[in-house]
Order: C-alpha cells, then sequence, then structure tokens
C-alpha cells in the first residue's frame, strides 16, 4: 500500500515538473508599468555583430602564393567565398585543390 502511494506521490511530482509555470497572481499584468527613474540607461546586452566580408584584391584563375608549413607556395585561385574568408586555390604540383583562409593568400 505505502508503495502504491508512494509511486502515485513521485509521478505527481514528476507531472507537476514537467508542466509550464504559470503564474495567475503577476502584479504586472494589470498594474501600470514601471518607469525606469534610474538616471543611467541600463546597458544592453552585448550582441556579437557579424563579421563583414573580407575584401579581397584576388579574382578566380589568379597565380597567388599561399603561406603554408612556414613558407609560401604557388598556387592558382581556383574559387572564392568572401562569405566565409575562404579561398580554393590548386597548388602547384597537386592534383587536390585546397581550402585556406584569404589571410594567407597574396599576390606575387
Amino acid at each position: 500500500m505505502i508503495r502504491k502511494i508512494f509511486a502515485v506521490l513521485l509521478l505527481s511530482l514528476a507531472l507537476n515538473a514537467c508542466e509550464p509555470a504559470t503564474n495567475d497572481n503577476n502584479a504586472n499584468a494589470s498594474g501600470p508599468a514601471k518607469t525606469n527613474t534610474n538616471s543611467q540607461a541600463s546597458p544592453a546586452a552585448a550582441t556579437p555583430q557579424p563579421t563583414p566580408p573580407v575584401k579581397t584584391e584576388v579574382k578566380v584563375g589568379d597565380k597567388v602564393k599561399v603561406a603554408r608549413d612556414g613558407g609560401s607556395v604557388d598556387a592558382t585561385v581556383v574559387a572564392i567565398d568572401e562569405k566565409a574568408g575562404k579561398a580554393t586555390v590548386r597548388v602547384q604540383g597537386e592534383e587536390k585543390d585546397t581550402t585556406v583562409d584569404l589571410d594567407k593568400v597574396t599576390k606575387p
């Protein structure tokens, strides 16, 4: 008998925990809005600003130098994604294209 009562109690607690909390005694619901009497404005939450697209001096087909492994290698630009700040290049002597940051790509 005690197990059944305990099980019902736990079930009711679990159901109450899952229900959204409603506050029927909300004093702000019908009362006038309070104005900020403080002379200082409340600080707004800092929201991260999206980074502007990187302006690039290179375009598709340009011969460039790519900084890699402490040095630089010759490559040709295959594609540019200014929003992501990336360039796809084909390094001379390699078959696969490589995606690199635009700041690592320079004109010779």
